[in-house]
This record gives structure tokens, sequence and C-alpha cells, in this order.
């Protein structure tokens, strides 16, 4: 159930799949999106099967799993602050396709990390149109792939669709999150979607 709690406005723009489901990278590069980018909780997320619980930060409750969006940039961001059973993520991944079709938002961006010593970032795209996203922005198109989890299924169904969805894979030595994927993965974004920003120092901190 996703409650909107003010406006959004992401037509033609993007949205960034920051659910961990494949590591923790995704989770933290988003967290820092939305510290440095000027975006705003603009809907929460619930459901049944979700654990039940209450993430208190900077004294207030918050659901674990909410939507920020900055409607200059046409740019939602879906995070969550717990890492979900995998058997929600057929189901989240439909949720947020069938959001995004709603909203008439253009493309999806998800990531997996990759157990690699090279700081090349690559991605793979449902649609032409996604590959050629990826072309312009420079980023290496990853000919052979497995896909886990949330982005394996939004890839699937965007190419059944026909929606835009892509993912970037995020090489890193360690299955811990660390400073450089994660500085990675938020120079992939910031390439594909103008406007968006990471403040190395904050990520440091």
């Amino acid at each position: 159930r996703i409650k909107e709690t003010s406006s959004i406005n992401v037509e033609n723009g993007f949205i960034i799949n920051g659910f961990p489901s494949t590591g923790l990278t995704s989770a933290i590069a988003t967290e820092l999106i939305i510290n440095t980018s000027n975006f705003q909780q603009a809907a929460t997320i619930d459901s049944d099967y979700f654990p039940p619980i209450s993430i208190i930060k900077n004294g207030a409750p918050n659901y674990p799993a909410r939507i920020f969006v900055n409607n200059n940039l046409k740019t939602a961001i879906f995070s969550s602050y717990v890492a979900l059973d995998v058997s929600l993520h057929r189901n989240l991944a439909e949720m947020m396709l069938n959001w995004a079709s709603v909203k008439k938002c253009s493309t999806i961006i998800s990531s997996v990390t990759v157990r690699s010593d090279s700081q090349e970032i690559m991605g793979v795209a449902s649609t032409g149109s996604a590959r050629g996203m990826l072309v312009d922005s420079g980023i290496k198109i990853a000919e052979n792939a497995a896909i886990p989890g949330i982005p394996g299924v939004l890839l699937n169904r965007g190419m059944t669709n026909a929606q835009n969805v892509i993912v970037l894979l995020v090489g890193s030595e360690t299955t811990a999150p660390d400073l450089r994927s994660t500085y990675n993965l938020c120079d992939g974004l910031s390439k594909i979607i103008p406007g968006i920003s990471c403040n190395l120092s904050l990520l440091e901190k």
C-alpha cells in the first residue's frame, strides 16, 4: 500500500530503487542522494507482510519503507531501512512498475553489487531506449550476467511490458558495504539523471 502525503510529479522522469535486496550499497547510496539533492518525503509504503517496526530518526517515528521525491528533478526514490524477505521481491517490483505507469514515469533505475576488484560500473537494460540511455551516459553494457532479487524482476517485467528499466552493476571487493562502491553507484546515477549529486564528505562521515 502506497499512501501519498504530498504532491508528486515524476512524469517522463525517473524512479530509483533503494530497496536492499542484493546488498546494502543501493540503500546507502539512495540515502546519500536524499540528503544531498533536496529530496522530500512524499509517501509511505506499508504491507501486512512487512516486519512490525518503527524507525526512529531525529527523534521522530518513520515507516521503514518510504518514497522521497524531488519534483524539480522529476525523480522519486523508493527507500527502505530494512531488508525485506525474498518472498516479497516480486510483489515489490511489480508495485514499483505499476506506480511508474500510473505516474507516467519514464525509467526505473536499480542496482546490484557484484564481487569484483574493478571500479568500472556497467549496466543492463530492459528496452532499446533504456540501452540508449546507458550508451549516452558512457556506461558500458554488460553482455552476460545473472541479476537476482528486485532488480532481476524489474528487468524481466520491464522487458515484457516495454517499460524502461536500467540496472547498474557495481563492483565491490567485499560483501559488506564499502565507500568506493557506494560512491561509484552515486556517480553512475548522476550520469543518467541530470541534477543528481552526491556529497563525498557526507558519505565518508
